[in-house]
């Protein structure tokens, strides 16, 4: 059997299975074959293009003439990554729009101030600010308190000013979006990081300090996720990459050295969401100590 017949100028672009076949480049038969992926109506790829929820996007803001990337959408095109590639797309347009309803797209309909348009590249979306509130705005508390936490750590953005623009916003999500902004810190290493802080701070455990830096003496000893200095406790998240083999050795010493200069470490696991009661009680054996 020969070969699928792919078009040089169609192996890495995006493009409309109409116009390809009104050119004569690709017959509807050939469109339909191996070769080509679909990802939106009408909007295919070649098979070897890696298909990421930014070229999704792209593909969308192609089906939605004047629509606005918005949302976790507008995240990943800042560089963070809060959407899966399979994940919908949200897009925003202004109100009395009428777009037909496509799997794999969320559209909504707002108005949308001037100071929160920018383009990435060629596709327009929201600032960093305003899409950090969105996003506060939209998801479950933890989820988005997690979500901001990475706008900030990332270096995207400065908590300040996503609290600022979250002070201003109006309407539906607005107070959410400002609660959510207030329990945000930017220091974590990891959504389940900023899990873990909101867990011990609803159970009123003591609120330590995030990314603290462990000394003995004048000898740096470990940075840890949370330590309470005056009591040499430290609760430190394991996560599933502390399994690799050259990270466990690593980590051995780490807790070694810590011990060595007297402190005590709580380790938590993915496992120990199940038992979120056990966290906090180990937790607050070790400060009683």
């Amino acid at each position: 059997m020969p070969p699928p017949h792919v078009p040089e100028l169609l192996r890495q672009q995006l493009f409309r299975g109409t116009t390809v076949v009104r050119r004569g480049l690709l017959t509807p038969r050939q469109l339909e074959g191996p070769a080509w992926r679909r990802l939106f109506r009408d909007l295919y790829v070649h098979a070897d293009v890696p298909v990421t929820h930014e070229l999704r996007v792209r593909a969308a803001v192609h089906l939605v003439p004047g629509a606005v990337v918005t949302g976790r959408s507008a995240a990943v095109l800042w560089g963070v990554p809060l959407a899966r590639t399979c994940d919908d797309v949200e897009l925003t347009v202004a109100p009395g729009s009428h777009q037909r309803r496509v799997p794999g797209l969320v559209v909504r309909r707002a108005v949308l101030p001037e100071e929160d348009l920018w383009w990435r590249g060629d596709l327009p979306v929201t600032t960093r600010e305003a899409t950090a509130v969105r996003v506060a705005a939209s998801l479950p508390t933890d989820q988005a308190v997690a979500a901001v936490d990475q706008f900030v750590s990332s270096g995207v953005i400065d908590l300040g000013p996503v609290r600022a623009r979250a002070a201003v916003a109006r309407g539906p999500g607005a107070a959410r979006a400002r609660a959510v902004c207030a329990l945000a810190d930017g220091l974590a290493g990891s959504p389940q990081e900023t899990r873990l802080r909101l867990l011990m701070q609803r159970h009123g455990v003591p609120t330590p300090v995030a990314q603290y830096r462990a000394v003995d003496g004048d000898r740096f000893v470990a940075r840890v996720d949370f330590g309470w200095p005056d009591r040499k406790v430290a609760v430190e998240y394991d996560g599933a990459w502390h399994g690799d083999p050259a990270q466990f050795g690593k980590d051995r010493r780490r807790l070694n050295r810590l011990r060595a200069a007297g402190w005590r470490v709580v380790f938590v696991t993915a496992e120990d969401w199940q038992r979120p009661e056990q966290v906090i009680a180990a937790i607050i054996a070790a400060l009683s100590e």
